[in-house]
């Protein structure tokens, strides 16, 4: 069945162009952080992890003492593709996209510092692309013995990689930290 291969490539533009999790870009708030009224720091803190653990999974809590801010730190989380829709941690189609196409990965620090009359919750999400070692430097050609020259026993042919391994930092996330801030008001009365 020809047809039924295409079938979840369809449902997924179908779903997008209806604008349910593929939401459109939208321009980030401009105030971050919030300002949230309230007398009860368990209950800020409480919400705040809620509104939090629906993006990332928590890392590390350390709850504000006094005047000194709170801060949580989110573990790192994979970015979700096009065919992801139930995870929310790629805003707009064009992160979904990039998403699937490349390796991203985000984390999330969000402060939650006391102020007169209640609270201010910074987000800061930082988002990385995956750096892979590319196989120039690995090939085969130059450590083959080739039947033109004659054998020599240099043993350093083969290179290794030059640049570094690991993440590249790509800055920070600003759609998906003004979606978090926006549901962190929401979660406010």
């Amino acid at each position: 069945m020809p047809g039924f291969k295409l079938l979840p490539l369809v449902l997924v533009l179908a779903w997008c162009a209806g604008g349910a999790g593929c939401a459109s870009s939208r321009p980030p708030t401009s105030s971050n952080p919030i300002f949230v009224r309230a007398n009860n720091s368990d209950f800020v803190w409480d919400r705040t992890v809620d509104v939090v653990h629906d993006y990332f999974d928590i890392a590390r809590e350390n709850r504000s003492v006094g005047s000194q801010p709170g801060v949580i730190e989110t573990r790192y989380k994979v970015g979700s593709s096009v065919l992801e829709p139930w995870h929310h941690d790629s805003q707009g189609l064009e992160a979904r996209t990039e998403s699937t196409l490349q390796s991203i990965r985000r984390r999330a620090i969000v402060n939650v510092t006391p102020a007169e009359g209640g609270y201010l919750i910074g987000v800061e999400v930082v988002k990385e692309l995956e750096d892979v070692p590319s196989a120039t430097g690995n090939t085969a050609s130059a450590a083959t013995f080739q039947q033109t020259n004659p054998l020599r026993r240099d043993l350093d042919l083969v290179v290794e990689q030059s640049a570094p391994q690991g993440w590249i930092l790509l800055g920070r996330d600003e759609l998906l930290e003004s979606e978090i801030l926006r549901q962190m008001q929401g979660a406010f009365p």
